[in-house]
C-alpha cells in the first residue's frame, strides 16, 4: 500500500492530486527545504525545491508524498515557469544518474545520503521504504537492509 495521499478505492482524491490530474502548474516552494514524491503507476519521482510539478508532467500520479517543510505555490510569471519546468529537468536528471548504478544496495546508499544532506535524519527516517524504493527502482526490502546496515 502506498503511504501519503492517494487515490485509490473510495477514498476522495486530495487537493492536490486533483490539481496534479487536472494539469495545474505549481511550483515546490524553493523558499523552503521540501519536496514531493509523486507516485506513478510503476515507478516514483522526486521533485524538490523550485520544481514545476503538474502540468502535463504528473496527469498519471497516483499518489503524493510531501516531504520536508512542504509548500506548493503557483507561478508568479511565466519566467519563473519555465525556471520551474528547467529545475524539474535537473531533479529528474539527478535521479536518473542514481538509477544507472547497477547495484541496487549503493542506488539506495547514494539516495539516502543525498536527502540527508537536502533535509535531515529525522525527515529521511520518516520516509517509507517503499518511497525510496520507487525512486531508485528497487525492492522496498533493498531500502530496509541499507537503513538496517547504517551505511547511509
Amino acid at each position: 500500500m502506498i503511504q501519503g495521499y492517494s487515490a485509490t478505492g473510495s477514498e476522495a482524491i486530495p487537493p492536490v492530486l486533483a490539481d496534479l490530474h487536472a494539469q495545474r502548474v505549481l511550483i515546490v516552494n524553493q523558499r523552503r527545504r521540501n519536496g514531493l514524491i509523486i507516485y506513478k503507476p510503476h515507478h516514483a519521482e522526486f521533485a524538490g525545491p523550485g520544481a514545476v510539478v503538474g502540468g502535463p508532467f504528473d496527469t498519471d500520479a497516483i499518489a503524493i508524498l510531501p516531504v520536508g517543510n512542504w509548500s506548493l505555490v503557483p507561478p508568479a510569471d511565466p519566467e519563473q515557469r519555465q525556471k520551474a519546468y528547467l529545475m524539474r529537468r535537473q531533479w529528474v536528471k539527478l535521479f536518473k544518474q542514481v538509477t544507472e548504478n547497477p547495484i541496487p544496495v549503493q542506488r539506495v546508499q547514494t539516495i539516502l545520503n543525498q536527502f540527508e544532506n537536502w533535509f535531515n535524519v529525522e525527515t529521511v527516517a520518516k520516509l517509507p521504504d517503499g518511497a525510496i524504493a520507487a525512486l531508485v527502482g528497487v525492492l522496498p526490502q533493498t531500502v530496509q537492509k541499507v537503513r538496517q546496515m547504517g551505511e547511509w
